[in-house]
């Protein structure tokens, strides 16, 4: 059975776009379904593919409405299950509620490991994410994860921008491992600006820990959400004589005050992929560059179907 046949890809309503550019990238049609909502609000999903037999994968990123594309994503794994899939991959390219990873304090949940038990408990066969907030969040799925990082996309933009006197800066000591990782990528200087969190919001930036002064400054994160980090960390590398700033993020968030906080800071670019599409607050950043992981998670669908090595992704690097 030709990969035209045996594999099926599908996508919910969360970013059909990206869906489309995978498809074009592996010379697929996407799969066909229907999905609709019931009058009361509950979710109808119909597989309009044969995929008795078959590998699926459903791509669907739990961001906005972050409740509602959860129980979607649970809908059309079951339904799948039902019509006899072979195996269903969820390709999860932003997971949502990965933030509540622990118990920060008592009385709270761990909602991250309840939506991977709902996931498996719907019967995926495995999963696919993209730069899970926290390692760990591997580790709340009784399945297989595959956790692709949008390093190889983030780095190459940047390298061919060929940036003289480039340092990375981590807006704060937990995202130093990433730094790290993009300091020797892109062959730079690595430098640490130390944080307090004043409430669930905001935070303040405190101190910088290493030379920025005459330098092209580059910051790496996870996500945006509300941009406070990012641009207090924007502002003590300016306040430090840093020739430029520019921030990437593999998700962009962007809840609100986001678009109006990284429009004030200065900010030279703000770039990031796009695995979650782009909010209306996102539309309001002026300097802001959305690239493709349409090819990242194609290569990797392809060689899960193919049972072939996911990590050699970045073996090429």
């Amino acid at each position: 059975m030709s990969i035209q046949n045996h594999l099926r890809i599908f996508s919910g309503t969360a970013n059909p776009e990206l869906t489309d550019k995978i498809c074009k990238y592996l010379h697929l049609e996407k799969g066909r379904a229907h999905i609709d909502r019931f009058p009361d609000g509950e979710t109808i999903v119909r597989v309009e593919d044969d995929v008795r037999g078959r590998d699926c994968f459903i791509i669907q990123p739990t961001c906005y409405p972050v409740d509602e594309n959860i129980m979607e994503l649970l809908i059309f794994i079951d339904c799948l299950h039902r019509a006899s899939a072979l195996r269903i991959t969820a390709v999860l390219p932003y997971f949502g509620y990965a933030r509540q990873d622990r118990k920060s304090e008592g009385r709270t949940p761990i909602s991250g490991k309840l939506v991977a038990n709902l996931i498996t408990t719907a019967r995926s066969d495995r999963v696919l994410a993209i730069d899970l907030h926290a390692q760990q969040v591997q580790g709340f799925f009784d399945i297989p994860v595959d956790h692709l990082t949008a390093e190889p996309v983030l780095a190459s933009y940047f390298r061919q921008m060929k940036l003289e006197n480039l340092v990375v800066v981590s807006p704060d000591v937990g995202n130093m491992k990433t730094a790290n990782i993009y300091a020797q990528v892109l062959n730079g200087d690595l430098a640490v600006i130390d944080k307090r969190r004043v409430s669930g919001c905001e935070v303040e930036a405190t101190r910088l820990i290493g030379d920025v002064k005459d330098k092209d400054v580059l910051m790496f994160d996870d996500m945006i959400t509300t941009a406070g980090t990012i641009c207090s960390a924007a502002q003590i590398a300016r306040n430090h004589g840093a020739k430029s700033v520019r921030v990437a993020a593999t998700h962009g968030v962007f809840a609100p005050p986001a678009g109006e906080r990284l429009n004030q800071a200065p900010i030279d670019e703000v770039v990031v992929t796009d695995t979650i599409p782009l909010t209306d607050e996102g539309r309001k950043i002026e300097n802001l560059k959305v690239l493709t992981v349409a090819s990242l998670l194609g290569e990797a669908i392809q060689r899960i179907h193919e049972n072939k090595s996911v990590s050699e992704i970045f073996a090429k690097e």
